[in-house]
């Protein structure tokens, strides 16, 4: 690979490429949640359907969670950087489009190019991150990237409900521009270039994993309105099995496999992935009716519901640097078990206690553990996904783990909502009470699986201890 950067003639400042590719976190991780307080006031102006307000959710996540393989081979094949800052670029435009969108329709297709454009950025934004620290400073520095994802996504329902009610609901998309901007100006000029090493793109392997994702999403995110027996609904589910099954089938054989099989021979890979499908099906699930439980089942507006999930986001803020910071010390392991651990007794007892009369001072401690938790895990999860490969290959760590926990994210809403639609649905707040409740104790349940799997991780950074010392990543350079 023959890459020109002036990258090589700028002093290298690891807290630049932190703060920078934080911001992309913060941006694309807000988008989750933040448009789904918003979904009245577009219905009225726009003049949406329930179906358009679905996909104007659904079409973000299913984008974002089936590009993210062939975001971090395009990174690893035309370098890294200029893909994130492609990635940032375009998020920004279709940011923009999103705010100026005359009809629904265009709104949805700004919503697919945003989760385009970020499957492209997040996967290279991790491996930049984890390029540019050394392992024992590595976990510091992804618990201050996951503190900022995992508040932007629980600050979603306040930022959405504050915005569309002070201002209007364009600005939940223009507050995107000018921070993507800056962004992507400063990432050019501060951040450096790195390559991947495989000098091949596996394009049918690339396909097989998109095609499958995109099938297996697509079934979890119409199976709430349509049903899991639903025709469409059991087509797309049994189609993206098999291409999965193909992809590995494929890979096998593959001369240079978009995603190494014998990467699953690493304990702390497999486990690491196993466990981020599990903790983002809770976390994402879980935010999403809770937000939900305050509205409809404790009467509060949509400003007040983002308010109350301040003490999950806080704690976030808080215990996520420090638990990363610890990680690098002590390992992943307890930091991962102990956090889903925390996370789901927080859902099992805010499950336990809900009620339509239930004060918000009950609702804090049980809020608290599950912020502490995530906080815990979140970061601890990427680190020893990132740690148990070597250096050059951290790109497709990165965009196999980042699938993983937006798949478990996007099963989590179908799941969770599936559950609460069984035992109470939205008849009458008490109905909805029982149900809100369900969900939360399937979200705890669902914590408590990755946190068994995680009791079988390394306990030690596995790069260090059972890697083999593999070369650094090719960084572009210029002559002279």
């Amino acid at each position: 690979m023959n890459g020109v950067s002036a990258s090589t003639h700028r002093p290298f400042r690891p807290g630049w490429t932190l703060a920078l590719v934080s911001v992309a976190a913060f941006l694309t991780s807000l988008d989750v949640m933040v448009v789904v307080t918003a979904l009245p006031t577009i219905q009225e102006e726009l003049n949406a359907s329930l179906a358009d307000l679905e996909w104007t959710v659904n079409a973000y996540n299913l984008a974002f969670a089936c590009l993210m393989l062939i975001g971090s081979a395009l990174g690893d094949r035309f370098g890294r950087l200029k893909s994130y800052v492609f990635g940032l670029a375009v998020f920004t435009l279709a940011s923009a489009m999103a705010a100026l969108a005359p009809s629904v329709e265009i709104l949805i297709l700004a919503r697919v190019l945003q989760g385009i454009a970020a499957g492209v950025a997040i996967p290279v934004s991790l491996t930049l991150l984890g390029d540019a620290y050394p392992p024992h400073k590595r976990g510091r520095a992804m618990g201050i990237w996951g503190s900022v994802s995992g508040a932007a996504v629980a600050a979603g329902p306040v930022a959405g409900g504050l915005i569309t009610e002070g201002l209007s609901w364009q600005w939940i998309f223009w507050l995107n521009v000018p921070l993507g901007v800056a962004a992507t100006i400063l990432a050019a000029a501060l951040m450096r270039e790195s390559f991947g090493p495989r000098p091949k793109m596996d394009i049918v392997g690339l396909g097989l994993a998109s095609l499958g994702l995109f099938g297996l999403v697509w079934a979890a995110v119409r199976a709430p309105g349509l049903g899991w027996g639903h025709a469409e609904v059991v087509v797309m589910a049994l189609g993206g099995v098999v291409l999965m099954v193909a992809f590995v089938f494929w890979e096998h054989r593959a001369e240079h496999p978009v995603l190494p099989l014998r990467y699953f021979r690493a304990r702390g890979f497999t486990i690491s992935n196993a466990s981020a499908f599990f903790m983002h099906f809770s976390l994402i699930g879980s935010l999403f009716i809770i937000s939900q439980m305050f509205q409809i089942g404790m009467g509060a507006n949509a400003l007040d519901a983002g308010l109350r999930i301040l003490a999950w986001t806080a704690m976030v803020l808080v215990v996520a640097p420090i638990a990363g910071r610890f990680s690098d010390r002590f390992g992943a392991r307890p930091f991962i078990v102990g956090g889903l651990l925390l996370m789901a007794a927080g859902l099992a007892w805010l499950g336990a206690v809900a009620g339509a009369d239930t004060g918000y001072l009950v609702l804090l401690a049980p809020l608290a553990f599950g912020g502490i938790g995530i906080a815990m895990s979140l970061p601890s999860t990427i680190n020893l996904a990132l740690s148990s490969v070597p250096m050059e290959d951290m790109g497709v760590a990165s965009g196999a783990n980042n699938a993983m926990r937006e798949l478990g994210g996007v099963f989590g809403v179908a799941f969770l909502g599936a559950m609460f639609a069984a035992n109470g649905g939205y008849a009458t707040p008490a109905a909805a009470i029982d149900g809100f409740r369900a969900a939360l104790f399937l979200g705890g349940a669902m914590a408590l699986v990755g946190m068994i799997i995680a009791l079988f991780a390394p306990g030690r950074r596995p790069a260090e201890a059972a890697a083999p010392a593999a070369p650094e990543p090719k960084v572009a350079k210029t002559g002279g």
